[in-house]
């Protein structure tokens, strides 16, 4: 459908929010809470890119566009399909495939939050008259009581809020926070999570309650553009680039195709008897793959972290809690000012893999405080 002709009405203005719809379970539950709660709902789906004919984003396929729409007509709200293939390939996937050109591992869902689901959403709401959107991230925003007075009341003041806080979801185990850690006091200042109060088991029954046809709905851990594995992926677009493969002493054991098709912290898929091996690093100079059998060579003390964003700028130095995978536990560690937008972060226990690339994210208990990318 042409994005410029989707209208609202005047009538509906007061309490208008877009949700974005993905066909799943959480974002569904979020549009049923809004209209319950008595938001005028746009259901909006977005179309990312896709690799050619016959292959499917698994973030907007056409099953979850049938269930979104679904949801939508149940719901007795308004529903939209945006087509931002072209947004999507530039900000995600060239972004992708050159951090992998780099030698680095990027984190698409991160560039994605920002760029797509709050950067270009959140636009397109506010050329649709639309001053908020809503998503099924696991997360919080505080003030939450003083949000929803002053978009009931008078949206547009919700400028002068410059002090939302970024909080875990109340589901550790599907907390999403650390994926946000580049969003913006003005992008968070036109968010809701409707969902990051409750557990998926919560939300789940909560689809079953409003009758949805999205309760069961499996979850998807895989990059969305990707149909098979990272590394046929790559192979498409990137060529070939041999290099040796050389142990920590300096020792030649074989041949690599491509530092991009490797990742620290790997074991397999090194291609050579005799280990079990751990790609250590890169030494992109020289174009050399670095592995060691022992695995305490992966182990360290301190990272540069660059591309720093703040979403309440706090004084440095600073002791938080950080991850430095979506995955991986919490570290305790100082924070200290390194320049040019980069912090350098110092453990008080060595952490494994630490991966070019992927984003280490700040915590202070309950409260995302910011992140960057490792360099």
């Amino acid at each position: 459908m042409n994005r410029e002709k989707i209208k609202i009405k005047d009538s509906e203005r007061s309490r208008r929010i877009v949700v974005a719809m993905s066909g799943g379970v959480d974002s569904s539950v979020a549009a049923a809470l809004l209209k319950k709660q008595g938001y005028f709902v746009v259901g909006v789906f977005m179309k990312f890119w896709k690799e050619g004919n016959g292959a499917e984003n698994r973030c907007c396929s056409i099953d979850s566009e049938k269930r979104a729409r679904q949801v939508a007509k149940i719901l007795n709200i308004p529903f939209y399909v945006l087509n931002v293939e072209k947004e999507f390939k530039k900000k995600v996937v060239d972004y992708f495939l050159e951090e992998y050109k780099k030698g680095n591992t990027p984190n698409p869902c991160v560039v994605c939050n920002k760029e797509i689901k709050f950067g270009f959403l959140i636009n397109r709401a506010l050329k649709m008259g639309v001053e908020f959107i809503a998503t099924g991230h696991y997360a919080q925003i505080h003030p939450v009581k003083y949000r929803e007075a002053v978009i009931s009341a008078r949206p547009k003041l919700f400028d002068w809020v410059k002090n939302n806080k970024l909080l875990k979801g109340k589901d550790k185990k599907k907390d999403q926070s650390y994926f946000l850690w580049q969003l913006n006091q003005k992008q968070l200042s036109r968010v809701l999570f409707p969902v990051g109060n409750y557990t998926k088991p919560e939300v789940r029954a909560l689809a079953k309650k409003f009758e949805l046809p999205v309760a069961e709905t499996p979850e998807s851990q895989e990059v969305c553009f990707i149909q098979n594995k990272t590394n046929d992926f790559l192979k498409k677009y990137l060529k070939s680039k041999p290099g040796k493969i050389i142990d920590v002493n300096g020792k030649i054991l074989g041949k690599h195709q491509g530092l991009w098709f490797y990742t620290i912290g790997q074991r397999r898929g090194i291609g050579f008897s005799g280990g079990p091996y751990f790609v250590v690093t890169k030494d992109l100079k020289n174009n050399n793959l670095i592995v060691s059998k022992n695995q305490k060579d992966l182990e360290k003390k301190q990272l540069i972290v660059k591309n720093v964003n703040w979403t309440n700028s706090p004084k440095l130095p600073l002791q938080a809690e950080i991850k430095i995978r979506y995955k991986s536990n919490i570290a305790i560690a100082k924070i200290l000012d390194f320049g040019k937008n980069k912090v350098k972060i110092v453990f008080q226990k060595s952490q494994k893999a630490v991966t070019p690339g992927q984003s280490a994210v700040f915590y202070k208990g309950e409260e995302m405080l910011g992140g960057g990318t490792i360099e």
